[in-house]
């Protein structure tokens, strides 16, 4: 779009405050007032931003409110979960639009649902889909796509739903709960932690002075390619830690350790979490001894990275019940380190990627401008 800098400058500014007076995005532009004055105009023109109303400041004098208009567009964030696809749509302050969740084999007509129900003439600015896998240019260097056969059938199916013309941005799940639990979860006020996703599969997601660690090949924690096993007369296998760790072995372990006097073996990790609660003997068995395994990859992830705070998430991590004895196994291993369960829940990697999504739709307005997420 072409824009002037101070027009680009202050829009961004406008995205991320969601509404402002003139004074306010001089001083978050770092520009002089009539500089402001020029480039609010352009925008206007451009149907960019528009006058929302008027505040009246501690000297009883009145500005004019400006918030983003309806040339700013939308985004859409995309969460290509286990067994179900999680989407969002929001302006590009944040604002949600649209949502939506429906099974993972119906996640093009999810999406096809949000897209509908976004403002009609609202241009969409750019989408983020979060996958389960690490990402990769594709073979004609376009675009962005699953790296293995993981998420790559999922996305190829989901993908018919995107219109044609909008970037699409992949980012890994847990990269994208990671940026939730900073901003809005369990890691607030922190700018180092570690997110330790446990659930059908494994994975670690790296904030380190507040940006998310990707590494070389977009491959940075990736637990489930740590070598296991790893002792006298045993080859490591590839994604075999994963297998071990995965919500499937923990109630296969569950089914071997039951007892005829147990009564009925739990199905899910959820009714095993619960039995755990209620004392139940051999479920509390099988849960201390999934704790102790958690909190030796904890160990292993802190030998590494030291990062102060594990945030423990996913389909079985983020159960309260597995806290004490990841405590006790982490200080028995390695360095004092806190250890807390995730906040934002289930929704936290369409919420991440949402954020994601909105700093790459004002990078398409401002020509590149780096946003912060």
């Amino acid at each position: 779009m072409n824009l002037s800098e101070s027009a680009r400058a202050v829009f961004a500014v406008l995205a991320a405050s969601g509404t402002a007076t003139r004074p306010q995005l001089a001083a978050g532009a770092g520009l002089s007032k009539p500089t402001v004055s020029t480039a609010v105009a352009e925008l206007e023109a451009a149907g960019l931003a528009a006058c929302s109303g008027t505040a009246t400041g501690g000297t009883g004098r009145s500005a004019a409110v400006y918030g983003l208009g309806p040339a700013a567009g939308a985004v859409l964030a995309v969460d290509l979960g286990p067994t179900h696809t999680q989407v969002r749509g929001c302006a590009l302050d944040g604002t949600l639009l649209a949502q939506g969740t429906g099974p993972r084999a119906d996640a093009a007509d999810t999406v096809r649902k949000a897209l509908d129900a976004l403002p009609a003439g609202a241009p969409l600015r750019a989408i983020v889909v979060a996958v389960g896998d690490v990402t990769a240019r594709d073979r004609e260097g376009t675009g962005m796509r699953p790296a293995t056969a993981k998420a790559g059938p999922v996305f190829d199916a989901m993908a018919v739903a995107l219109p044609p013309g909008v970037p699409v941005h992949l980012e890994n799940n847990v990269n994208c709960a990671a940026l939730a639990e900073l901003h809005e979860g369990a890691a607030r006020g922190r700018d180092s932690f570690g997110y330790l996703r446990i659930g059908v599969g494994i994975g670690l997601g790296i904030v380190i002075g507040g940006h998310v660690l990707r590494g070389a090949n977009g491959a940075a924690g990736e637990l489930a390619r740590l070598p296991y096993p790893w002792d006298d007369g045993r080859e490591p296998r590839q994604e075999a830690l994963e297998e071990r760790m995965g919500s499937r072995s923990l109630l296969r372990r569950a089914e071997e350790a039951w007892r005829g006097t147990d009564g009925p073996c739990p199905r899910t990790p959820e009714r095993l979490f619960a039995l755990a609660e209620e004392r139940h003997a051999t479920a509390a068995l099988v849960v201390g001894e999934h704790a102790a395994d958690v909190g030796r990859l904890a160990a292993a992830v802190v030998a590494v990275l030291d990062p102060g705070l594990i945030v423990l998430g996913g389909g079985t991590g983020a159960f309260p019940q597995l806290l004490p004895g990841v405590r006790t196994e982490l200080a028995r291993l390695s360095w004092p380190t806190e250890v807390v369960s995730s906040t934002v829940g289930d929704s936290g990697t369409v919420a991440g990627a949402s954020r994601l999504a909105v700093a790459h739709g004002i990078q398409t307005v401002t020509g590149g401008m780096r946003v912060k997420h």
